[in-house]
């Protein structure tokens, strides 16, 4: 295999792994909480009222709220990218 053929490989995977995430975030409620990406001025105050930021960042915030659509309410609030965060993964720690 060819340098050329391992970028393209390696770049797949990673736009596939993050089409995933975003997936994951925009349909389902699987994830107790997210990272905002990029988010717009005033993103902060268009957050539904029991949303909880639990970090921010110069370019990101974090965010956990208990009811369902979370994904769907920060892109509606002004965020450009909606990561999952909080989610075990496929192993256990223990």
């Amino acid at each position: 295999m060819t340098t050329r053929m391992w970028i393209i490989a390696v770049a797949l995977v990673l736009v596939s792994w993050i089409g995933l995430q975003l997936g994951v975030m925009y349909f389902t409620d699987t994830a107790p909480g997210a990272v905002a990406l990029f988010p717009s001025d005033g993103f902060i105050e268009r957050l539904p009222a029991d949303a909880a930021i639990v970090g921010i960042g110069n370019n990101w915030i974090a965010v956990s709220f208990d009811g369902s659509g979370l994904g769907r309410k920060l892109y509606e609030a002004g965020a450009w990218i909606v990561l999952p965060a909080g989610l075990p993964g496929c192993l256990s720690l223990s």
